[in-house]
């Protein structure tokens, strides 16, 4: 009898002592994740859960992605994973979706939850050569590998593991009130106001360490990105690095074609660079890559060689192919706008067809300008005095000249041919 008060003595006490020693969270932070993931938002992600720990407060991240890059997606679940106070994934808002990368990002928060009309879904991994081909062996091993590591996330946080593994292996999706029935998600909230209430008293366990969410409405902050970090995401956007590109090729071939003007080089030169650096934060296809580069010196050799627009034509076509081929077919929310290629192709074609027509129309009015037709209209300097007649050099040689009007044509004056007779010329002053 005596053993058991002391068992029971023991446990309330251990529970007391688990009370005393619970941390208490009242102060809030949000991050947004709202595109696609890639290095500009691990890294800005990582950013905001360290300021979270620094400022001991709990970290919601407001989720609307259709995915991402792996090695982006795991850097931010690594962070929350090794997080010293609770991260919450919420996918907002109404309308939103985490897809892929965005499905393991949820799974490895401490806390999950999913607005109304939003779903969740569709992780299976994708791994293309360069040719743009799925390659079947090394799709199998990344598929094995995400399918694991998708059911050691849900291990960990205690979520619905069987539905996971599909939503890699078969790429299933589900809506947010299907998500909460199956354990996919821990609730859902209509927005951060009725979050934070759901999420009030709730207990969650960060290694050995107890933790109360008590979150105050009032004291919540959003944490945004920064200006470099917005400007690296704005121009790791697919369609803006692309279009970066283009200025960058146009800067350089006006340059090319105008040397000298300096401001489009230097222009052209900096949006190249950026260009480059966007496309390398993406799965790009180098042989996409190869064919707009060979384009690009198709266009600048058509500036400075008469071809009638062959080379043109040829570097339109080059490039076209290339940008469909750029991003891999099997990332559909990296797809550079079909709209914005075609557009850009018709406009390099009309630019190209206005300088063959020029070049064509100005090789048309050109005369002949051998022989005798050379002196005619050509402007000489007077060596020995017209009396009417003296010396006159024009286009490199000493001619005998005859003032046309009879008048008297000094030394060092400048005249025009306007007829031959003989091998004498007749000038006007």
């Amino acid at each position: 009898m005596l053993n058991k008060k002391f068992i029971l003595l023991f446990i309330f006490l251990v529970f007391l002592t688990g009370l005393i020693f619970a941390q208490e969270l009242k102060s809030v932070r949000t991050l947004e994740i709202d595109g696609a993931i890639n290095p500009v938002t691990a890294s800005y992600v990582v950013r905001g859960i360290e300021e979270c720990e620094r400022t001991n407060s709990i970290c919601i991240i407001e989720i609307n992605t259709p995915g991402g890059l792996d090695i982006s997606m795991r850097k931010i679940i690594k962070k929350i994973l090794n997080s010293t106070i609770p991260v919450i994934g919420y996918v907002y808002p109404e309308g939103a979706r985490s897809a892929s990368a965005g499905v393991y990002i949820l799974y490895s928060c401490h806390l999950s939850a999913m607005s109304p009309s939003t779903n969740l879904g569709a992780a299976h991994p994708v791994m293309m050569n360069d040719s743009g081909k799925t390659d079947k062996v090394m799709q199998e091993k990344m598929t094995n590998d995400a399918a694991a590591y998708i059911k050691a996330l849900a291990k960990k946080t205690g979520r619905n593991m069987e539905w996971a593994e599909k939503a890699v292996r078969q790429s299933v999706s589900i809506p947010a009130d299907e998500a909460v029935k199956l354990k996919v998600v821990d609730l859902s909230a209509k927005g951060i106001n009725e979050l934070l209430e759901k999420i009030k008293n709730r207990e969650v366990k960060i290694g050995d360490k107890k933790i109360i969410l008590k979150p105050d409405a009032a004291s919540m902050k959003k944490i945004e990105m920064n200006f470099m970090e917005k400007f690296l995401h704005v121009i790791t956007d697919p369609n803006m690095a692309y279009i970066l590109m283009l200025i960058g090729i146009y800067g350089l071939i006006y340059e090319f074609a105008s040397p000298g003007a300096v401001f489009p080089g230097i222009i052209g030169a900096i949006c190249i660079i950026l260009g480059l650096y966007a496309l390398g934060t993406l799965p790009i296809n180098y042989a996409g890559l190869f064919l707009i580069a060979l384009a690009v010196i198709l266009f600048i050799v058509e500036v400075f060689a008469v071809t009638h627009g062959l080379l043109a034509l040829g570097g339109i076509i080059s490039f076209v192919l290339g940008s469909l081929m750029l991003i891999p077919a099997g990332y559909p929310y990296l797809q550079i706008s079909r709209g914005l290629i075609f557009s850009t192709a018709f406009l390099s074609a009309a630019f190209f067809g206005i300088i063959v027509f020029v070049i064509s129309k100005n090789i048309r009015k050109k005369t002949s300008v051998s022989g005798k037709n050379e002196l005619i209209n050509a402007i000489g300097e007077v060596r020995e005095t017209l009396k009417p007649k003296g010396l006159i050099f024009v286009l490199g040689e000493l001619w005998t000249a005859e003032s046309i009007t009879g008048d008297e044509i000094p030394v060092g004056e400048k005249v025009t041919v306007k007829e031959i007779k003989g091998l004498t010329l007749l000038v006007k002053k």
